[in-house]
């Protein structure tokens, strides 16, 4: 007859094969726990520091292009405001804005008597106003002007010493300039420049100079070339940069940028309200190489070397990125 008598099993009742299995089973929960804390400080850790930045993260806004930065200016002050004229947009560069007519007079543009522009121009503005302004009769129209090309010089052991070729012709190149025009009975009323910018970009005359079989010397200045200043403007350009300790490839390459991007013009202005001969973006940053910065080129082309510099470490850094990306 089968005993119903419970037995009840003691720590001193356990066998060693029974005290063994024991041990690895309270072990095991130990181990769970220790693996669930470990586990547990390493995710809070890991959240609790931030991630590096590097410096070509367009998180960090330090380090974000010249062409992508929107940046304020000085003391938090207006730097751009928005104008519609017809339908058109384009953007009004300053410091000093305080109602829509400071704005428009910055801009030059001037208003016709039977303009409608919305706010009135006592309204105080702001860099989230936006300024429209509807004119009867008036018209976007487009004129090319020339871009002249440069004349750059290639050293080359492939020829006698002394002796030239022409590698590749010069082109020049175009500069689109877009006006708000207002005629009346077939005469021009009213116009006001809307955006000047390259629409075709200058091809340099490549000249081979030969070296005589030896191409001693030849460095980067040769890799690049040496540009020939073409004007006032590059020369100052040049006379700055040597006697500044640059080199004449540095000159090569701030004329190489300059004139893709703007073509020389100080005023050169894109809708987006990138300005002057670096195409800042906004304008208003080379008030840091000086106030006189909207109108003069020296001022300008001293916040492009900086800016070069800054961010890509050279002018020829940010010749080479240009190169690879078609901006800087």
């Amino acid at each position: 007859m089968a005993s119903h008598r419970k037995h009840t099993v003691t720590l001193g009742s356990l066998s060693l094969r029974q005290w063994a299995r024991v041990s690895a089973v309270i072990l095991g929960f130990v181990a769970l726990v220790i693996l669930g804390f470990t586990s547990r400080d390493f995710y809070a850790s890991s959240k609790g520091h931030a991630v590096q930045v590097t410096s070509y993260s367009a998180t960090d806004s330090s380090q974000v292009s010249r062409s992508a930065s929107r940046s304020m200016l000085h003391n938090g002050a207006t730097s751009y405001i928005n104008v519609v004229i017809n339908g058109h947009h384009r953007t009004i560069l300053g410091t000093n804005f305080t109602d829509v007519k400071s704005v428009l007079d910055a801009g030059d543009i001037t208003l016709e008597p039977h303009d409608v522009v919305t706010p009135s121009l006592t309204t105080k503005v702001s860099e989230s106003t936006v300024i429209t302004i509807n004119r009867a009769g008036a018209k976007l129209e487009n004129s090319d002007d020339p871009i002249a090309f440069n004349v750059v010089k290639k050293e080359t052991a492939a020829l006698p010493k002394g002796t030239e070729k022409v590698q590749s012709e010069g082109a020049n190149g175009v500069m689109e300039t877009a006006k708000i025009v207002t005629r009346a009975k077939g005469k021009i009323v009213s116009s006001n420049i809307f955006a000047s910018y390259v629409k075709k970009a200058p091809k340099d005359k490549v000249i081979l100079v030969g070296t005589g079989g030896s191409s001693a010397g030849i460095g980067l200045a040769a890799s690049i070339g040496t540009t020939v200043p073409a004007g006032e403007m590059q020369q100052w350009a040049h006379d700055w940069l040597i006697s500044n300790g640059y080199s004449e490839a540095d000159f090569t390459a701030t004329v190489f940028i300059i004139s893709h991007e703007s073509g020389w013009r100080v005023n050169a202005m894109n809708p987006s309200g990138a300005y002057g001969l670096p195409q800042a973006l906004p304008g208003g940053k080379m008030a840091s190489a000086g106030a006189d910065w909207a109108t003069n080129y020296q001022t300008q082309l001293r916040w492009f070397w900086n800016y070069c510099n800054g961010r890509y470490g050279s002018i020829q850094g940010a010749y080479n990125h240009w190169l690879s990306y078609h901006s800087y």
